[in-house]
C-alpha cells in the first residue's frame, strides 16, 4: 500500500476531523435519525430520508479519513532546509507581472489553494522541486507557460 506524504499540520486537521466525525456527529445524526422514525411512515418522512442521506456522507467520510490517516506518511517539514521540496513554502514572483504569491507544497489530502497549499503533484509544484531562491521555473498551466522567479524557500 502507497504512503501518501502529508505535513504534520495536515495530519492533526484530519485525525482532529476523524474524532470530530465519530465523537460528535455520528452520535448526532443517529439521534436525528431516532427522533424522525418516531414521527410514522418513513417512506413519506423527508426528515428521515435526509438524516440517513447525511449519515451515509458521515458513514464515507470516516472511511475516506481512516484510510488516509491509515496510509499517511507524516514529514516534519521543520527539519528540511535547501531547495524546494514537499513541505516547503515557496515566495514567488511572476516574472511577466511581478505579481508575488507563496505556496506551501503538501499532500494531496491537505492541498487547499485558497489557503496557499498546492498539491506535490500540481503542474506548479513538479515545475519547482529541485529549484532554489533565485532560480526561475517554468510552469505549463491551460492557460499557457508561465514564468516565476523563487524569491524564498523556507520550511515553517
Amino acid at each position: 500500500m502507497q504512503k501518501i506524504p502529508m505535513t504534520e499540520t495536515g495530519f492533526r486537521t484530519l485525525d482532529q476531523e476523524l474524532k470530530r466525525l465519530k465523537s460528535v456527529d455520528r452520535p448526532s445524526i443517529i439521534q436525528a435519525i431516532a427522533e424522525a422514525r418516531e414521527h410514522g411512515d418513513l417512506s413519506e418522512n423527508a426528515e428521515y430520508h435526509a438524516a440517513r442521506e447525511q449519515q451515509g456522507w458521515i458513514e464515507r467520510r470516516i472511511n475516506e479519513l481512516e484510510v488516509l490517516i491509515g496510509r499517511a506518511d507524516v514529514i516534519d517539514v521543520t527539519r528540511l532546509s535547501g531547495s524546494v521540496k514537499f513541505g516547503a513554502t515557496v515566495d514567488l514572483a511572476d516574472e511577466e507581472s511581478g505579481e508575488e504569491r507563496s505556496f506551501q507544497i503538501v499532500g494531496e489530502p491537505e492541498a487547499d489553494i485558497r489557503n496557499g497549499r498546492i498539491n506535490i503533484n500540481s503542474p506548479i509544484a513538479r515545475a519547482l522541486i529541485g529549484k532554489s531562491e533565485g532560480d526561475s521555473a517554468e510552469v505549463i498551466t491551460p492557460g499557457g507557460e508561465r514564468f516565476y522567479e523563487i524569491l524564498r524557500v523556507r520550511f515553517v
